[in-house]
């Protein structure tokens, strides 16, 4: 497996983020080699003709398609680049979350590290030529640094984003983008950083200083599933990663994401997609798993 870096020397950028062309030389490469990068990416995609395999998830490509993909997550692209049109923004999370002063704002988007819905939508026409045309004004400023450059590219780079947050979540139904309180967000990233080791809810109310019903009652306001359901979602992403994108046994699985035994996690496996971790793999192997 490729795994690719945020190299901002290469593409000659003084800022931890950049826009590209996806016919130019810093595009990243359309290979169908499985790869993964170490920074967060969205395709905003004008001419599209293939595929990509985001997951366990394969995206049909079409003109006004926006992908996202977070960082650390396996893709793989099936197309002809040549006839690719569009463009990529690319940027590492701590560049987020200094960039607008909030230690929260990557988890705020419910595209980044999203397990329970699609990782792209259909745009319309005119909001994607809207988003074309702020990631113009952000490219220029990147490449023509001045005093105030960031300055410009934080209000432009804010409008994208929620913008993008908001119509993510009308495509999908999702509600409510943003809420005002900050448990959810801190909820989720306390996730991210601890789900291998810590499967109870219990464990973060206690990090978070919360009971459990005043952390379930975030949780169920922003994302609309409960706490537990939100943990196991995020444990269940990560079981079938291994089983898709690696070799390793069920056994090495289940020590690596802690669980005492391989049947507790067997059962825990099948009782949420209805196959066992073998028979999974498997279906994946031979293109029928869900």
């Amino acid at each position: 497996m490729k795994y690719i870096e945020f190299n901002k020397t290469l593409c000659n950028v003084k800022f931890l983020m950049n826009v590209i062309d996806l016919q130019s030389n810093c595009a990243a490469e359309m290979t169908s080699e499985t790869q993964r990068a170490g920074f967060f990416q969205i395709y905003f995609l004008e001419n599209a003709d293939g595929y990509l395999k985001l997951n366990d998830e394969t995206i049909e490509l079409k003109p006004y398609t926006i992908v996202f993909i977070s960082q650390h997550q396996n893709y793989s692209w099936h197309v002809d680049a040549s006839t690719f049109e569009g463009r990529l923004m690319v940027f590492q999370e701590d560049f987020l979350n200094d960039f607008f002063s909030d230690q929260y704002f990557i988890y705020r988007l419910l595209f980044f590290y999203q397990t329970n819905h699609p990782l792209y939508f259909n745009a319309s026409e005119d909001f994607f030529n809207d988003m074309l045309l702020k990631l113009k004004e952000i490219r220029q400023e990147i490449l023509n640094v001045q005093s105030d450059s960031a300055h410009l590219i934080r209000s432009i780079l804010y409008y994208v984003l929620i913008s993008l947050n908001r119509s993510y979540s009308q495509a999908h139904q999702l509600g409510d983008a943003i809420a005002l309180d900050n448990t959810a967000y801190h909820f989720r990233k306390l996730v991210e950083k601890h789900i291998f080791t810590h499967h109870r809810v219990e464990d973060y109310s206690i990090m978070m200083n919360l009971s459990r019903i005043t952390l379930n009652k975030a949780i169920k306001s922003q994302f609309n599933i409960t706490a537990t359901e939100f943990i196991k979602l995020r444990l269940l992403f990560e079981i079938k990663m291994m089983l898709i994108h690696t070799t390793k046994t069920i056994s090495e699985i289940a020590h690596e994401v802690h669980y005492s035994e391989i049947n507790h996690l067997s059962r825990f496996f099948k009782q949420k997609t209805g196959k066992s971790p073998g028979e999974y793999r498997l279906a994946y192997q031979n293109g029928t798993a869900l």
